[in-house]
């Protein structure tokens, strides 16, 4: 069984924590790393410690899986062993040996690139200007840098014969769909596809071995950085939209009055980025920008997350009947939106946190 995890809006959907409860409720003999590289920050809490994580995939709380790093994700070696040394995984992570490195260079020019910087909304870590330079033939590969020796592997190898072998296999992507080199908001988009194909590619398997797409959303839409958000919460339509009125409400109550109406409800929600600290900023859930992203990424499952931060009474609910009204109906619109019923709904920030909904 392979299963392929991706985002469905702008990133931050809360990928990290489906797929570290995935880890843990599924037991995949293999977790593997897809996506663009060290410029996307995913959040794991295992044993009551908070893990911020940019490298290492999040699967890692399975102490019995092996992690794979494939060889379409960047790597920055720094921030790679320093994660292995934090997560205590040396002995069972293993990178690609074709996998581009990341080097001060590559820091360096996405930093001092005005339009990067200042227009695009880059977080800084060198994946762009890296996979221009992949793209341009002259980048360094991991096999090139002694420190990543011990964990050299051929990852598509590796992968495939424990699919050959009838094992289980969990594919984490990064980003979301929205910022997609090919079909997100373009200029405003990460250096490369973030598609679930694209997934495929990274890791190195075909597309007849993928048996389930995982598209996980929030419960409503939120985007870092620049780049259009069509479902922008703001003081001129929120009366339009009722729960967010009352969310609105809810924040003030609890003294948090941030100004203008937007950065108010980022901060109540606590819509900060994992590797930059910026403030996100919230949109009511984009049902348009959900379907499309279901289709190109081929969904059989759908995923809510973050459901208790606008409904707190669902806060670490695990039985759908348990759900309030009004947050059932919050699912309910979702799914008719895509057309897709959900098959996890998460209620707080541990693994267990999370409603399970498929058929067992």
């Amino acid at each position: 069984m392979v299963t392929i995890v991706t985002g469905g809006h702008f990133g931050d959907e809360g990928k990290g924590k489906i797929v570290s409860y995935l880890a843990l409720k599924d037991k995949p003999d293999i977790v593997a790393r897809a996506g663009v590289g060290p410029n996307a920050g995913h959040t794991v809490y295992k044993d009551g410690k908070e893990f911020g994580l940019r490298m290492v995939p999040c699967g890692f709380v399975n102490e019995s899986s092996r992690l794979m790093i494939g060889a379409g994700v960047l790597v920055n070696p720094e921030v790679f062993l320093e994660e292995v040394d934090m997560t205590g995984i040396k002995d069972r992570i293993f990178l690609d040996k074709r996998c581009a490195i990341i080097e001060e260079k590559h820091r360096t020019e996405d930093t001092s690139n005005s339009f990067l910087k200042e227009k695009v909304g880059t977080t800084g870590s060198g994946c762009g200007p890296a996979n221009a330079e992949r793209a341009n033939r002259t980048v360094k590969l991991a096999k090139d840098i002694p420190e990543l020796e011990p964990y050299l592997a051929d990852v598509p190898l590796e992968v495939n014969s424990a699919i050959d072998a009838g094992k289980e296999v969990l594919l984490e992507a990064s980003q979301g769909f929205g910022l997609s080199l090919f079909y997100g908001t373009y200029p405003f988009v990460t250096s490369k596809d973030t598609s679930a194909s694209m997934a495929a590619v990274d890791i190195g398997i075909g597309p007849t071995k993928v048996d389930k797409v995982m598209v996980i959303y929030k419960a409503y839409t939120t985007r870092v950085g620049e780049g259009a958000l069509d479902t922008l919460i703001t003081e001129e339509n929120i009366d339009s939209y009722p729960m967010w009125k009352e969310v609105l409400q809810d924040a003030k109550k609890k003294g948090i009055d941030e100004g203008t109406v937007n950065e108010t409800l980022a901060e109540y929600l606590g819509e900060k980025g994992t590797v930059t600290q910026r403030r996100r900023r919230i949109g009511d859930f984009d049902i348009e920008l959900a379907k499309y992203a279901a289709m190109v990424n081929g969904a059989t499952d759908i995923v809510i997350a973050c459901l208790d931060k606008i409904f707190p009474e669902c806060f670490k609910v695990t039985e759908y009947d348990k759900l309030s009204d009004r947050a059932k109906d919050h699912v309910k619109k979702i799914e008719s939106g895509i057309g897709i019923k959900a098959s996890l709904i998460s209620t707080g920030p541990d693994a267990m946190d999370t409603i399970d909904l498929r058929e067992k």
